[in-house]
């Protein structure tokens, strides 16, 4: 099987191949923006997959194929909300978001290699997915939470949280008036309630509100320091791998 990967990330890239080893998949090539895919695709076989990032240095992965008709499978690697991209399971596609889960690779993997071979071609219409990325579809998202303190019920509205954090097993809700409540949700579940134009996944225990930012600090190995308007009870480090995603949602 003859798999290559679109990332313009070198080390998200490098990741990708040694799971995929692990998996008896090797990468035959590895390619890093829309001119290097294109020109590749126009002097090379087609492969059999592609993993293919959707934000490239130089534009969407999108533009490759305006140029050149691919003619092979693709699972998409994408910090997108996945709520942006319904259109990718109504054409057949897989996608997986980052940071890249082993078991979530291993499922996708499992995926393409149940289709049957006369399937493999998939039928795309990437207008369609490139306007739900440009105009996500509205949905309405949480915005309260009931916590029990004692024997009352308190509601915290969204907007007053400035993170979400995780903590011996528990999640955490830290609110602008200094308070931490203990929530009945976990960090994965919030991803999915909450708007992502407000919130955002910095790393496995932290998920932050844009409001409610007050500095962004450069931190050892390529990550960000966050510091929070009020909440400074630990440090709040932007994972090395979410970084770029976090700047581009900053925009």
């Amino acid at each position: 099987m003859n798999v290559i990967i679109i990332e313009d990330e070198k080390p998200a890239a490098r990741r990708l191949a040694r799971l995929l080893a692990d998996l008896d998949l090797e990468v035959s090539t590895m390619l890093h923006s829309v001119d290097e895919s294109i020109e590749w695709f126009q002097n090379n076989p087609h492969p059999d997959l592609i993993f293919l990032d959707i934000q490239l240095s130089d534009g969407l992965s999108f533009e490759i194929f305006d140029v050149v008709d691919v003619k092979s499978a693709i699972i998409f690697t994408t910090a997108y909300d996945e709520y942006a991209l319904q259109a990718f399971k109504l054409n057949s596609i897989d996608y997986l978001l980052k940071p890249i889960d082993d078991e979530e690779l291993e499922s996708a993997v499992k995926k393409y290699r149940n289709f049957k071979p006369e399937s493999r071609k998939i039928s795309v219409d990437f207008n369609d997915i490139k306007n739900l990325l440009v105009n996500p579809l509205e949905r309405e998202y949480k915005k309260r939470f009931t916590v029990k303190v004692g024997q009352h019920l308190k509601i915290i509205n969204a907007d007053e949280v400035e993170c979400f954090y995780s903590e011996n097993k528990g999640t955490y809700a830290a609110t602008s008036d200094g308070r931490n409540y203990l929530l009945d949700t976990t960090l994965e579940q919030l991803e999915e309630e909450l708007s992502p134009k407000v919130f955002f996944r910095i790393s496995r225990k932290f998920y932050v509100n844009i409001n409610h930012i007050g500095d962004i600090i450069s931190y050892t190995n390529s990550r960000l320091q966050i510091k929070l308007k009020r909440f400074n009870e630990q440090e709040i480090i932007v994972s090395r791998e979410r970084v770029k995603d976090f700047k581009l949602w900053l925009e």
